[in-house]
């Protein structure tokens, strides 16, 4: 076939035009499935270790192992969900009734010290006074609210709908992750390799260090917050402190989720009498609870990938704040490679300053 050009110049111009049009069609085409995608591959790289192990118990039998690990998994991310939405919406009603008969007894009241506040105390105690002294009125607006937050709820199907699509695609991508992900994994180093040299083999390794790190971190958080959170419960000598402990878990895996819990509860405690309770388990919220969040993440993140402390945490919220809940993973593992550059190119400088001699 004979060619329509031999000039060099114009053939770099077209293959340039051509890589870039497949590029943007290529961009088109996926863009739908992009965070399907990477937390298929959060998951999985994260998880690869448990695969390994289970392929090696099953006798090397790919498909069964994938199949197997992809359902587990599918379990430990639907189920709890599903649990926390099923309880919310099961005890609403019962603690809108329990909250009516306890206004309705005036067994809910100001704690006494909003009084002895200085400027506004005594301001704000006959506000909430005047405020709980009509429980029928309370009452209407709280199943106002209640009613309204079922017609959020609805409003918000379509936008949970489309999470929950997105959520099934990213565990059936998951699936072939295990399937294939070391072929994939040494494709994407042959090329990277290709692209920026052995340099490249540094960058990947600091991708999977972090990924991984913020991932335990993570889970690791959520689990000690739990923990913290439910030995404030049961000092307080709430009812159900497990429970309360298991969706402080859930919730924790949200940024700032764990205050609507032991929020909560402190102000229940106050409210009813129970001042010192109350003001001992909004402490403990506040200055351990909660802390534990913004502590121990960034400290497994620069311990592990050896990221200063204040840049894991500016990666954790930064992140969150640019992408959304994948920015979690996003943020600190841009960050991370961004300082695995910046620290390489300083050794280059540093190398060609002062020569060996």
């Amino acid at each position: 076939m004979r060619e329509l050009t031999t000039n060099p110049l114009a053939k770099r111009v077209l293959l340039v035009m051509f890589l870039g049009a497949l590029v943007l069609a290529v961009s088109v085409v996926l863009t739908p499935f992009i965070i399907p995608m990477l937390w298929a591959g959060i998951l999985g790289f994260s998880t690869w270790p448990l695969y390994l192990w289970l392929l090696k118990k099953m006798g090397k039998r790919q498909t069964a192992s994938a199949l197997l690990l992809t359902l587990l998994m599918s379990a430990l991310v639907v189920f709890p969900v599903l649990w926390l939405l099923f309880l919310l919406r099961a005890e609403s009603s019962p603690l809108l009734d329990l909250l009516t008969a306890e206004l309705g007894s005036g067994r809910i009241r100001p704690p006494a010290f909003i009084s002895k506040l200085p400027i506004f105390g005594a301001e704000l105690s006959a506000s909430l006074g005047a405020l709980l002294a009509e429980p029928a009125q309370i009452s209407f607006e709280l199943k106002n609210h209640l009613r309204q937050l079922d017609a959020y709820a609805f409003a918000l199907l379509g936008g949970i709908g489309k999470n929950i699509i997105k959520m099934v695609f990213a565990l059936f991508t998951l699936f072939f992750v295990y399937l294939h992900g070391d072929s994939v994994a040494r494709q994407i180093r042959t090329i990277c390799i290709s692209l920026l040299g052995e340099r490249a083999g540094g960058y990947l390794k600091t991708v999977a260090l972090t990924t991984r790190a913020v991932v335990y971190g993570i889970v690791l958080t959520a689990l000690i917050q739990g923990a913290v959170a439910g030995l404030g419960y049961w000092a307080a000598g709430l009812s159900a402190p497990v429970t309360l402990a298991a969706v402080t878990v859930l919730l924790a895996m949200v940024p700032f989720g764990t205050p609507l819990v032991w929020g909560a509860a402190g102000l229940w405690l106050l409210f009813t009498g129970q001042t010192a309770a109350g003001i001992g388990l909004l402490l403990w919220g506040v200055l351990v609870v909660s802390w534990v969040d913004n502590i121990v993440r960034p400290l497994v993140l620069s311990e592990v990938v050896n990221i200063p402390f204040i840049l894991a945490l500016f990666g954790v919220l930064g992140g969150l704040a640019a992408f959304g809940l994948v920015g979690l993973f996003l943020g600190p593992v841009i960050l991370a490679v961004a300082l695995a550059v910046w620290r390489e190119w300083l050794d280059d400088e540093n190398a060609l300053s002062n020569p060996p001699p």
